[in-house]
């Protein structure tokens, strides 16, 4: 029953490509508009690929071609592009009130309740939320609130982390092509190894990959001599997400936990990517039931429209000033009405959505596996957040090349399936697909992608 619900939610002709060329003569004029008018400092703008109408997991180009999208908007449409109810909110909250400046109005105040009541263990019922616009504007309140409320200005974070691509939040964020030639950044930051096992860089013999980082941070936080020794917080993904897809064991986190009892150090957890239901629970921290003491959120929590925050406890949040910190388009009543939307259709149990992702992660995870094709050296994930490493050689692992992976990247596009590509070496192609895409269309778009990997 549900299947045919999902099935009406998308375009039903994807995938389907019916201009002559790829892109297509209207996709190329707008590509090239594009690139004299905007700047290419945005991730995706040398990608071919223009958008001109959406509808739940399915995009069309102005040439008509209808693409199956696995990329959700890079996680962001968790419950699918222009939802019907998502749009009913946003008639109705538009002919009401929008922009509230920062004084209170109703549909903020809903929210943060709300959002209280989703909360981890830890959180739930006793926290505290400030809005933001974006993911990067909470990582940066999350770094300033832990300074304030410990007295303390060192931050532990991890290789691989993406978390913003500002100040506080870039200098915490290790990828080279978001830092190289932007620094120097905020001082005090210490990066410590995630546990990304299949490259991970230590023997795992006797110890595994989540054993060992996360004894390591609980060196560098409770050992002296480390120059650990003002840590006001560890700040980590319970996946990671840009880094290639990572999901640790639970005792990882389970052992920074420990740790940062320990020390005094805070710990938050940015649930940006991974959060709003993407791994079958509605917070990814919760496969491993620890506590956090902040945690940020944004991309699923607003779908369509931005809307993004930082949570944290009651006690804590009582130690900022107020008015120190002011944030003009925050919790936008627009924005909050569609996140309350999206929330409610997460919590919805006759669509079961947070089950769904989970059963259909496992499927789709063995669905890859069954291609038994040479370049696929890893398949992980966590619910519909799901990595495939790609390999020259599943012996050395040597990254899949550039050359090969833009020749993917082209079949899959010009065969109407829209994938994102991540990783340490970009060699890791993302399935993040909205949590309502219909059985058949996930499928489909699989089969793309391992026709894709047998060209090469």
């Amino acid at each position: 029953m549900n299947e045919l619900l999902f099935e009406s939610l998308s375009f039903a002709d994807a995938p389907k490509m019916v201009s002559a060329t790829f892109p297509g003569p209207k996709a190329q004029e707008a590509l090239a508009l594009s690139a004299r008018t905007e700047s290419m400092a945005r991730g995706g703008g040398r990608m071919p690929v223009v958008m001109d109408r959406a509808f739940g997991v399915t995009i069309k180009d102005p040439d008509g071609n209808t693409f199956i999208d696995l990329s959700a908007g890079v996680g962001v449409s968790s419950v699918g592009r222009c939802h019907p109810k998502v749009v009913e909110a946003i008639h109705q909250q538009s002919g009401v009130l929008m922009h509230a400046m920062e004084v209170n109005s109703t549909k903020r105040t809903e929210l943060a309740a709300k959002i209280s009541e989703i909360m981890p263990e830890g959180l739930r019922g006793d926290c505290i939320t400030f809005f933001a616009q974006s993911g990067s504007d909470a990582l940066e309140a999350a770094v300033k609130f832990a300074k304030r409320v410990t007295g303390r200005h060192q931050i532990i974070a991890f290789h691989g982390g993406y978390h913003g691509v500002w100040n506080a939040s870039n200098a915490l964020t290790t990828g080279t092509a978001y830092r190289k030639g932007y620094g120097p950044f905020m001082g005090g930051v210490i990066h410590a190894p995630y546990p990304y096992a299949y490259r991970f860089p230590f023997d795992t013999t006797h110890k595994s990959a989540e054993q060992i980082a996360g004894e390591y941070v609980d060196y560098l936080l409770n050992t002296p001599y480390t120059a650990a020794d003002d840590v006001a917080a560890v700040i980590v993904e319970p996946v990671q997400g840009e880094g290639g897809y990572v999901p640790p064991s639970p005792e990882f986190l389970q052992l920074l936990r420990k740790a940062c009892d320990k020390s005094g150090a805070l710990l938050i957890v940015d649930e940006v990517q991974a959060g709003a239901g993407r791994t079958g629970k509605m917070w990814a921290v919760e496969h491993s039931g620890v506590k956090p003491d902040m945690l940020t959120f944004g991309k699923g929590m607003g779908g369509d429209v931005p809307m993004a925050g930082l949570v944290m406890r009651s006690d804590l949040a009582a130690k900022i000033p107020d008015g120190s910190v002011p944030n003009t388009f925050a919790a936008n009543s627009l924005s909050a009405a569609v996140a309350l939307t999206n929330i409610g259709l997460l919590q919805d149990p006759e669509l079961d959505l947070l089950n769904r992702a989970h059963q259909l992660g496992l499927e789709a995870q063995e669905y890859i596996r069954g291609f038994n094709n040479p370049y696929v050296g890893e398949v992980r994930g966590r619910g519909l957040m799901i990595g495939i490493e790609l390999v020259e050689d599943k012996a050395t692992k040597e990254p899949l090349s550039g050359e090969k992976l833009g020749k993917l990247m082209g079949y899959v596009l010009s065969h109407g399936v829209l994938m994102v590509p991540c990783g340490r070496y970009t060699n890791v192609m993302r399935v993040m697909p909205s949590l309502t895409i219909p059985r058949k269309l996930l499928f489909k778009a699989l089969d793309v992608f391992g026709e894709g990997l047998r060209t090469l």
